[in-house]
């Protein structure tokens, strides 16, 4: 089936007959989307540091902030009708855009290799404990090119044939089954009582902690609008999106940390994999692996509507161009270390939208109009600011975090230089 999204341009606003989605969708695809090996590996990151009860208390803080601001932005795609790199328009200017834009696009084709990379490293893992180290289905290559195919034919067919066909119908329940099995498996065989009364070894701090938890929510922030433009009301695009997206990233994330503590105490990725293998015959991994699948069409299909925003081509043809390219990276770059990455993400879309949430909620009071100017001076100044504050704070004063305080600050400059701005208009007309 072909999605309707092939009809139009990334640049125009989607028809009112178009936008189908209600909470019950926008709840499947986010907290599909919140549930996947990386979200596992990401709560691994914090487990030696800060110990199961500071992990969960900073994953909870920085989930909870993260999902509101999510659908926040979530609510102007809605709005406006328009694609999350589109409506920034809105607030930057026609020409102002394009920069968030390229940066957006790089971003996620880098997101979309790391997940190819991810699902390769778990399915050569099941395949060598199932079979053997030799055996095809242990082949590296073998499974990057099979989840790389699958991610960008998921991307070409678009988000409404995929939320409404597959997620909503049969694949949100896999996946609430296999959460439920890890659970129960981590609560049969761990000593929890011992885990949480152990201290970590200090090694991160609770700042940064939370600044990697709410960086999940937020890497999604330059993507929501491509989906939630879908909506049929801002008020289900809110409570779908926020609830969705806190339940799969918390419980993933905080057995993450558990497994990690009582299975794989090294932190090693593999150590993880084999541990999270040996529950349930690898068959909830298993489902995990899949469902990353989706995490990766949603950065490639995304990465097409924001290319779409720079180069005049259909975004299917993009999507399909970028899953060859993503899965060629997929096939050169080892696995790294991504936690520079996820903070990366925060220093330049977290203050970029705090912006946005500003311009968009107070000064234009939720008005899809498009502004004249080509570049919105005071929105790039603000966001700048942002993003300055941003690194301040985290190469000088990293024990108190960076993330959520640069968002502020450009929001409060977006209110500060918006209002000044428009003021000097109004004088200068009178």
């Amino acid at each position: 089936m072909s999605s309707p999204i092939s009809t139009y341009s990334p640049d125009l606003a989607v028809p009112a007959d178009k936008r189908v989605f209600g909470a019950r969708d926008l709840f499947s695809l986010w907290f599909s989307l919140g549930i996947g090996l990386m979200v596992l590996q990401t709560g691994a990151l914090l487990a030696p540091g800060l110990g199961l009860a500071h992990s969960l208390l900073a994953i909870l803080l920085g989930t909870a902030v993260g999902v509101l601001l999510l659908a926040a932005v979530g609510v102007i795609g809605s709005d406006t009708g328009l694609s999350s790199m589109a409506a920034l328009k809105l607030s930057l200017g026609r020409r102002g855009a394009s920069l968030p834009a390229l940066l957006n696009l790089l971003q996620l084709v880098g997101w979309s290799s790391f997940e190819i990379i991810v699902m390769r490293d778990a399915a050569s893992l099941l395949g060598s404990r199932a079979f053997s180290e030799g055996s095809l289905l242990a082949n590296p290559l073998l499974w990057t090119l099979f989840f790389g195919a699958l991610a960008t034919l998921l991307a070409v067919s678009g988000p409404l044939t995929f939320v409404r066909q597959i997620l909503r119908k049969w694949g949100i329940w896999l996946l609430l089954a296999a959460c439920l099995w890890l659970t129960w498996n981590l609560f049969a065989r761990a000593d929890l009582a011992a885990l949480w009364a152990q201290a970590g070894d200090g090694s991160m701090p609770f700042a940064v902690g939370f600044d990697i938890a709410i960086a999940m929510p937020l890497s999604w922030l330059p993507l929501i609008a491509d989906y939630s433009r879908f909506g049929k009301r801002a008020k289900s695009v809110f409570g779908g999106t926020a609830l969705g997206f806190f339940i799969g990233n918390f419980w993933l994330m905080s057995l993450g940390v558990a497994y990690t503590l009582a299975f794989a105490p090294s932190g090693e990725v593999n150590a993880l994999l084999l541990a999270l293998a040996g529950a349930g015959l690898g068959i909830p991994l298993l489902l995990i692996l899949l469902d990353e699948s989706e995490n990766a069409f949603a950065d490639i299909h995304s990465a097409a509507v924001s290319s779409g925003i720079l180069l005049r081509l259909k975004v299917e043809h993009l999507a399909l161009a970028i899953g060859v390219l993503c899965t060629l990276i997929a096939c050169l770059a080892p696995l790294a270390q991504y936690q520079n990455f996820l903070l990366l993400i925060g220093s330049v879309f977290a203050p970029l939208f705090g912006v946005v949430l500003v311009d968009h909620f107070i000064l234009r009071r939720r008005s899809g109009q498009n502004p004249a100017s080509a570049l919105r001076w005071p929105a790039l100044l603000a966001w700048l600011g942002g993003v300055s504050t941003y690194h301040l704070l985290a190469n000088l004063y990293p024990d108190i975090g960076a993330t959520l305080p640069s968002l502020v600050l450009a929001g409060l400059l977006q209110w500060l230089l918006g209002r000044a701005f428009s003021y000097r208009q109004e004088t200068a007309r009178a």
